[in-house]
């Protein structure tokens, strides 16, 4: 998938379609890349094609709500689904299993931090599942980490709308 590609979805479904990508893309998905369609939505508001705030609402939204699948899927199937997601990733294991350390020690912190660094963001999720952090404070944290992660994106599209829009 290209920038092409992205920017049509755009046009064509606006809103719908920031929500999905992002969606995807927080579910730790291959070829949904949020760094790429946040930044477009920046550019997209900057335009005058969306509202700037509705657009960090859109964007938070679609990243929690995958990262609460994620901590679903690592709540309901724990070692059971990382046996079978280490299959797959077998290079992640040692990752993931350092990051449940990690959320051990640090809790809620942790989340947060995590979800400001990449490809952590959108891991991190699983192993707060499996080790059964409590629900609201694993929302809460995660909130605010999308929430800044996000709003640099979307914000740097916005800022630099025009400049990069005359690039394309």
């Amino acid at each position: 998938m290209d920038l092409e590609f992205f920017m049509n979805l755009m046009t064509d479904y606006g809103p719908v379609a920031i929500f999905v990508i992002v969606f995807l893309e927080y579910l730790n998905l291959p070829g949904f890349p949020a760094g790429v369609i946040m930044p477009l939505a920046g550019i997209w508001a900057s335009r005058g094609g969306l509202n700037f705030f509705f657009t960090i609402v859109i964007t938070v939204a679609a990243g929690l709500l995958g990262s609460v699948v994620l901590y679903g899927l690592g709540r309901a199937g724990g070692e059971f689904f990382l046996k079978k997601y280490y299959k797959r990733f077998p290079k992640q294991k040692e990752l993931i299993e350092g990051r449940m350390d990690y959320l051990r020690k640090k809790g809620v912190i942790g989340v947060f931090i995590s979800k400001l660094v990449p490809v952590m963001r959108t891991l991190i999720s699983i192993p707060a599942g499996v080790i059964g952090m409590n629900f609201g404070k694993y929302v809460v944290s995660s909130t605010m980490g999308v929430f800044v992660w996000n709003l640099v994106f979307v914000g740097a599209g916005y800022v630099l709308g025009d400049a990069v829009f005359a690039m394309l």
